[in-house]
């Protein structure tokens, strides 16, 4: 689940410096490679998650 979460981060940065660069934003490939997908609250780096399902799913 981990990898998945990171993978995720990983893919939205770069949309998000894409359009930023789209734009017209500079943004240094200096910044960008300091950026880190592990800095964020919803990381658990204690490998437990849980997820509210959704009443019609729960029930069958």
């Amino acid at each position: 689940m981990l990898n998945i979460v990171i993978l995720w981060n990983t893919v939205y940065f770069q949309k998000i410096i894409g359009e930023m660069r789209a734009e017209g934003i500079h943004v240094r490939d200096e910044d960008f490679a300091c950026l880190s997908p592990l800095k964020f609250a919803h990381i658990n780096l204690h490998g437990r998650y849980s997820f509210a399902l959704p009443t019609e799913v729960q029930g069958g």
